[in-house]
């Protein structure tokens, strides 16, 4: 019989240590300090208990926890010396069957990472869906991490520690996180469809109304159909909307407001935008299958577009629905000459119906969205969820410094106009302008030398400047010294720019008694009520212009890292967002009932 909680609680303290045993590989001190905090009011709360103890922990214990694990494929396994645990997970990988080419590289991988780091490679070979790694993902994991600091490998290794003992945890008490499987579940089949030129190479890529784009909105309308939605539309820009009915006696029939994007960045990760579409799905299905109506509806929405990947037109999606389309935006055109007035006909989108998208607050409670972190603040604290304040204001420009294309070896230093390296001469100065405020951020992400040649001093450059703050006042100092700095470059040596802002948006404050109704389903869940603002942007800052917003972060994988091939998150921590959503709709279920 699989353990209880309340079994676990009630055991002596002996009794509990022995159940707990082999949960940390041969450190049974982590399980004896965390039983000081019984009674655990969740799994999730005791995971975070465990997680504490070696949190804070010496160096050397840590150190020591570390190398009381076995190589992978090492000679323990060899040697058929592994704990029962450790024996299970690496069959499972398929590490016990390896073929001799793949068992030679793995034993040299061993070598040098023991030679460069002190101690053994971790890695939750299970993974984050707790079904296992393949033997390449496991090889190429192995050898990337080869290249990383060796502090940062420290925490890393800590890390996979940590979900080697969650998965175990979860083995003891038969305590599988259906929800989360099936949400990243649904992660997986969406990232089969990406653009042309990144399918090719693997490579997760979905513009703004590619085919590949609107295979993804085809498969999400198919998806709420089938978890019980009422009404699903793709709308005029694309936007994929399901809305479940209030119940039939409701009062006010207000609706919930949630939902993320579906599109990525190229060569991106596949949890940033769709989390917050596939966690509310799943919560509205389980809602249809117990036949239950809550006194207010639920509107999922699918933005199509937020990352401004294809044209010129960040949070496009989400700005149609607060009236913000501009009509000036279907003239663009996109790398291949394409206009989005002729992508969006080609979609068959009814552009005339555009202007009929816009909400009234009136109907709606509010707008709230879960979100991937995109950053390491939640994995550096051992932490799943993150209830985020408020969301930085940014300005986006897209901008063009031009001077005169000559000959490297023949023009003179002195007699130079280098668009490129006038650019890099502002790129340094957003580095020490942004540092001054302590959290102003600003970036040149994009820095592209048209036609440009080994041999020749660059007459163009273009450029991006992306431009962020917590306060709007703090954001326009940024991008006003930035701008006029830009200006004194360029005169000093004898360039012109072209600059046009893409896209600005004011600083979103979460909405106190939305910002409290995560916080309530946070530490119901027994997870530290853990509150931060996020530095970037999201639809809910669009919606925040007409209605009440707030988010919650998910915990990334790979320290957090997001717009990138290994953005990642795990099956229990899409459980955990699960289950804080559907506390948040029975605490205003409760506040609305008539």
């Amino acid at each position: 019989m699989p353990l209880t909680l309340e079994q676990f609680n009630a055991a002596s303290p002996a009794e509990a240590l022995a159940l707990l045993d082999g949960l940390y590989e041969h450190s049974p001190w982590i399980a004896e300090q965390a039983l000081a905090q019984r009674p655990f009011r969740t799994l999730a709360h005791l995971k975070h208990a465990l997680a504490q103890v070696v949190r804070t922990a010496g160096p050397d214990a840590k150190l020591g926890l570390i190398r009381a694990h076995p190589e992978l494929a090492g000679k323990a396994m060899v040697a058929q010396n592994l704990t029962a645990e450790s024996t299970n997970e690496q069959s499972k990988a398929g590490l016990t069957q390896c073929t001799p080419e793949e068992f030679a590289r793995i034993q040299q991988l061993n070598a040098d990472y023991n030679a460069r780091f002190g101690f053994p490679f971790i890695l939750a070979v299970r993974g984050p869906r707790g079904a296992g790694l393949n033997k390449q993902q496991i090889i190429d994991t192995f050898a990337r991490r080869l290249d990383n600091h060796p502090e940062f490998e420290v925490a890393e290794a800590l890390r996979n520690i940590h979900r080697i003992a969650e998965i175990r945890l979860a083995d003891k008490f038969a305590a599988e996180p259906v929800l989360g499987n099936d949400v990243w579940d649904w992660h997986e089949k969406l990232a089969e469809h990406s653009d042309p030129g990144f399918a090719e190479k693997g490579q997760l890529t979905v513009t703004y109304l590619t085919d590949a784009h609107r295979a993804c909105a085809q498969r999400i309308s198919h998806w709420m159909r089938d978890c019980g939605f009422d009404e699903v539309e793709v709308d005029a820009v694309g936007n994929v909307v399901g809305r479940y009915h209030p119940a039939p006696d409701a009062a006010q029939g207000k609706y919930l407001m949630t939902g993320s994007h579906y599109d990525t960045v190229r060569n991106g990760g596949k949890y940033d935008g769709r989390l917050g579409i596939f966690v509310p799905m799943a919560c509205v299905r389980e809602l249809h299958r117990a036949g239950r109506r809550l006194p207010f509806g639920i509107e999922v929405i699918a933005f199509a577009e937020e990352e401004g990947q294809r044209y010129k037109a960040t949070f496009l999606g989400s700005g149609a629905l607060i009236g913000h389309f501009n009509p000036a935006w279907l003239d663009q055109k996109d790398a291949d000459g394409v206009t989005m007035r002729a992508a969006m006909q080609h979609a068959g989108l009814c552009i005339d119906d555009i202007t009929k998208l816009q909400r009234d607050p009136a109907q709606y409670l509010g707008f709230i969205e879960v979100h991937i972190e995109q950053g390491p603040v939640l994995n550096e604290l051992d932490l799943p969820l993150g209830v985020v304040t408020s969301i930085n204001g940014g300005v986006r420009f897209v901008g063009e410094m031009i001077g005169t294309a000559s000959h490297a070896g023949t023009t003179p230093m002195d007699r130079r106009r280098d668009a490129a390296v006038a650019v890099a001469e502002l790129a340094l100065y957003i580095e020490q302008r942004a540092a001054q405020d302590g959290d102003s951020v600003g970036t040149i992400g994009l820095l592209n030398v048209p036609g440009g040649s080994i041999n020749v001093v660059p007459g163009r450059c273009q450029f991006s400047l992306d431009l962020r703050a917590p306060t709007d006042p703090q954001r326009d100092a940024l991008v006003r010294d930035v701008l006029d700095q830009l200006g004194q470059i360029a005169a000093r040596r004898g360039l012109r720019n072209t600059l046009e802002q893409s896209m600005r948006a004011a600083a979103a404050p979460s909405a106190p008694a939305l910002q409290h109704h995560w916080e309530r389903a946070v530490d119901h869940l027994g997870v530290p009520v853990f509150r931060m603002p996020s530095g970037a942007g999201h639809d809910a800052m669009k919606l925040h212009e007409i209605m009440p917003q707030a988010m919650l972060f998910v915990r990334g994988e790979n320290s957090g890292i997001s717009h990138n091939p290994l953005e990642s998150t795990t099956n229990n921590d899409m459980q955990l967002a699960v289950d804080a959503f559907t506390q948040v709709l029975h605490q205003l279920a409760e506040e609305t009932h008539p």
